[in-house]
C-alpha cells in the first residue's frame, strides 16, 4: 500500500512549537494543553482524554497521561503509539533554533528533543491520518509524564484505559531506522548513614564519622569493580552515586550523611548483584569506624527495582511491522539495538505488551550540546504515519 504523505512543513512547525513550552517532569500541564489544541484541531474532540495517573504518581503532578483513543477505519488488533511529554531540567528556558539542517537551544541550556520530537510526530501522525482518510485500525496514542523520573506515566497507566492494545510503538530516539528492541533493568537505592557527632578539634576521637563511613564504602566498592562501568567475568553494567549530602559545621564529626545512587544491568540477576555490592560494602564500612568507647556506625540502605530488563525477538510483531515500514518508507534495512537506558517500552513490556521503540531524530539528550536531526525528523513522523496505516 502507499504510505500517507505528511506534511513536511506542518510537521515542523509542530516540533518547534512544542520545543518552545517549558514542560519539566510533574509539569506538563502546559505541554498537554498544547497538544488537545492541535489535535482539537484536527478533529478529535471526541476522543481526548486524561487518565489519573497525576493523583497515583509520588509528588504532585498538574496532569496524568494524556490519551487519544481513536476508532479504526477498518478491522485490526489495537495499536499503541506513545511517547513523553517531559523534559530534563536542562531544557528549562530552551529557545529552539533552525540551523544547517538541525535544530538547537539558543544559548547554554538542552533543547528537548528528549522526547518533544515524539510529541510533535505524534501529533503529525494522527493529524496525517484523519486529513487523508487513511484506512487504520483502532489506534491509541499515549503521551506519558514523569519519564525522565522514573518512567512514571508508563508504569501506572492501566492496558484496559488504552484499550488493550495487542502492539505498541514508543518514540523516543534518534535514527528512525534503527528499532529498540531491549533496553536494561535499573535499581534506584539510598542510604542514610549514623555516625556520632563530637567536637572534631577537641575530642574527634569520641565520634563517628559518617562521612568517612560513606567514602570507605565508595572505595571499597570501586575496588571490587562494581563503580561506574562494570566489566566484570560475572556480568557486566554500570552504577553511580547521584547525590551525597551531610554535615554541618567543620568543626564537628559528621552523624549523618545521605547517599543515593543507581545499579543498571541487563541481567536480572547481575543487576542484584550490583545492588547487593553497595549494601555489603556500606554496611561492613559502618562496622569498621568506631568511636573510642567501641562504638560503630549504622546504615539504613534501601532499594527497589526502578525498572526490569528486557529484550523482543526480532520476529515480534511490533519489530517485524517496523522494520518492513522503514524498509517500504526509507529504503534501507531496519537495524537493531538493545539500549543501556530506561524507556517508557521497558514497563509497556513489563505489563505484557510487546512495545519496539524507534527514533525521530533527537540526539545528545541531557547535555547542552542536544540538537534535532530535520531530515530525521521528517523521516520519523513518515514512518510512523506509515506503521499505523500499515
Amino acid at each position: 500500500m502507499t504510505p500517507p504523505q505528511i506534511d513536511e512543513a506542518r510537521a515542523l512547525d509542530h516540533l518547534m512549537d512544542l520545543l518552545a513550552i517549558e514542560g519539566l517532569s510533574g509539569r506538563e500541564g502546559k505541554v498537554a494543553a498544547a497538544v488537545r489544541q492541535k489535535l482539537l484541531r484536527a478533529g478529535c474532540e471526541p476522543w481526548i482524554g486524561h487518565d489519573d495517573a497525576n493523583e497515583r504518581i509520588p509528588g504532585h503532578y498538574e496532569v496524568g497521561n494524556l490519551i487519544v483513543d481513536l476508532p479504526g477505519t477498518r478491522p485490526g488488533p489495537r495499536r499503541l503509539f506513545m511517547g513523553h511529554m517531559d523534559t530534563v531540567p536542562l531544557c528549562r528556558g530552551a529557545v529552539p533554533v533552525r540551523r544547517n539542517g538541525r535544530i538547537e537551544a539558543e544559548g547554554d541550556t538542552a533543547l528537548g528533543g528528549d522526547n518533544r520530537t515524539s510529541i510533535g510526530a505524534l501529533v503529525t501522525m494522527v493529524e496525517t491520518l484523519l486529513a487523508q482518510e487513511a484506512p487504520h485500525p483502532p489506534t491509541t496514542v499515549l503521551m506519558t509524564v514523569g519519564e525522565e523520573v522514573g518512567l512514571w506515566g508508563a508504569r501506572t497507566v492501566e492496558l484496559d484505559r488504552l484499550g488493550n492494545p495487542e502492539m505498541g510503538f514508543n518514540i523516543d530516539s534518534g535514527a528512525p531506522h534503527v528499532l529498540i528492541v531491549g533496553a536494561t533493568g535499573a535499581d534506584r537505592w539510598q542510604v542514610d548513614v549514623h555516625g556520632k557527632s563530637s567536637h572534631a578539634g577537641v575530642h574527634p576521637e569520641h565520634g563517628i564519622s559518617a562521612a568517612l563511613i560513606a567514602s570507605r564504602a565508595v572505595a571499597d566498592v570501586a575496588a571490587k569493580g562494581f563503580f561506574g562501568k562494570i566489566e566484570l567475568p560475572a556480568g557486566s553494567g554500570t552504577s553511580n552515586i547521584g547525590r551525597m549530602a551531610g554535615g554541618e559545621a567543620s568543626n564537628q564529626v559528621t552523624d549523618h550523611v545521605f547517599v543515593s545512587g543507581e545499579s543498571r544491568s541487563h541481567d536480572k540477576a547481575f543487576l542484584a548483584r550490583i545492588t547487593a555490592a553497595w549494601r555489603d560494602a556500606f554496611e561492613q564500612a559502618a562496622r569498621s569506624v568506631t568511636s573510642s568507647g567501641g562504638q560503630c556506625g549504622r546504615v539504613d540502605f534501601r532499594a527497589e527495582t526502578d525498572y526490569e530488563a528486557f529484550e523482543m525477538p526480532k520476529d515480534s510483531p511490533p519489530v517485524e511491522l517496523a522494520a518492513e515500514r522503514v524498509r517500504a518508507v526509507l529504503g534501507m534495512e531496519a537495524e537493531y539495538l538493545v539500549a543501556n537506558g530506561g524507556l517508557d517500552a521497558n514497563y509497556l513490556n513489563a505489563k505484557g505488551l510487546p512495545t519496539v521503540t524507534l527514533g525521530a531524530g533527537q540526539h545528545n539528550p541531557h547535555t547542552v550540546d542536544e540538537y534535532v536531526d530535520v531530515q530525521e525528523y521528517v523521516d520519523g513522523c513518515r514512518t510512523i504515519a506509515a506503521i499505523a496505516a500499515a
